[in-house]
């Protein structure tokens, strides 16, 4: 009989207030998929770094014929230059940081350059003495890499020290400041719907206040009282939890991993695997967001 009645009072509520439940539901669903895209832009942030740090070299580039470096002063790099080069990344202090050293010569330098820009018009234009030797440097931790800089820096036949993660470093900076961006909208939707599940919940306890009053004075206790509003408010948010998860799934599956993932197949993307992850939380917050706002909201307007 109880849960009858509970039942009964929460459909009451929820079509009395109809226009106010689809309103948090809404916007429950809309901030909720974007603390999901934020976490999401994360995982795929973590993804590339674990991925593409580990694949990520230290490119020490030697001087070739007209450059203008100070360690270039003679010219191109002489045999004698480039094995002292080769010591110096030999010694003690700095050979348990190097996991691989591999030297590209001009000559391989023109091969890679053919192959990647195959039919390009300046590569017709491109010869053998316009390519750059260089020593291919593969580190045991990436993030060492000043260590190796540190030995190789004023050397006589290095012009440049290039490491390649400041290369990636800009485009997870921008996917970092993406992920914050996301966060920020989501903090200020998630407010809307607590603002939005509070005067839902108001809405519904006001029309119901003599209701509420006979039931207090029949001897009903809080918690039999509040449970319907409570109910109304965690039921709007599950929905909007549940329009999330939907949504991002759909995104995830056909946007990133049939689209992207056929198209660009050398990232590392993320799946439905890692939405599954997310998903429980998700639903956790909109629950949690429609209880909360309940409690402090019925703690009010439900005293007779």
């Amino acid at each position: 009989m109880r849960l009858r009645f509970i039942f009964s009072e929460i459909g009451i509520g929820l079509r009395r207030n109809l226009s106010m439940t689809i309103s948090v539901i809404l916007v429950t669903f809309v901030s909720l998929t974007f603390v999901g895209v934020a976490s999401l832009l994360q995982t795929q942030i973590g993804k590339m770094k674990d991925d593409w740090y580990g694949k990520v070299e230290v490119a020490a580039y030697l001087c070739p014929t007209h450059s203008t470096a100070p360690t270039c002063a003679g010219g191109e790099v002489t045999p004698d230059q480039e094995a002292k080069i080769k010591a110096a990344l030999q010694q003690p202090e700095v050979a348990p940081y190097i996991q691989q050293i591999y030297f590209e010569s001009k000559q391989q330098a023109y091969a890679s350059f053919e192959k990647r820009f195959k039919g390009d018009f300046m590569a017709s234009l491109a010869t053998v003495d316009d390519m750059q030797a260089s020593y291919r440097i593969k580190l045991v931790d990436p993030t060492k890499y000043q260590v190796v800089a540190d030995v190789l820096s004023g050397v006589q036949g290095v012009e440049q020290v290039q490491d390649q993660r400041q290369l990636f470093d800009r485009m997870f900076l921008i996917m970092d400041r993406a992920t914050l961006l996301s966060g920020g909208l989501a903090a200020v939707m998630l407010l809307a719907a607590i603002l939005l599940i509070t005067t839902t919940i108001r809405l519904s306890a006001l029309s119901r206040r003599r209701e509420t009053g006979i039931m207090r004075l029949v001897g009903a206790s809080n918690l039999f009282i509040e449970l319907p509003f409570m109910l109304e408010g965690a039921i709007a948010a599950t929905i909007g939890a549940a329009l999330a998860v939907g949504a991002l799934w759909a995104g995830v599956k056909y946007l990133v991993v049939d689209w992207l993932g056929s198209s660009v197949q050398w990232i590392p993307y993320v799946t439905t695997a890692d939405l599954t992850r997310v998903a429980p939380v998700l639903v956790i917050i909109g629950i949690l967001l429609a209880t909360i706002s309940s409690v402090v909201t019925l703690n009010r307007y439900t005293r007779v």
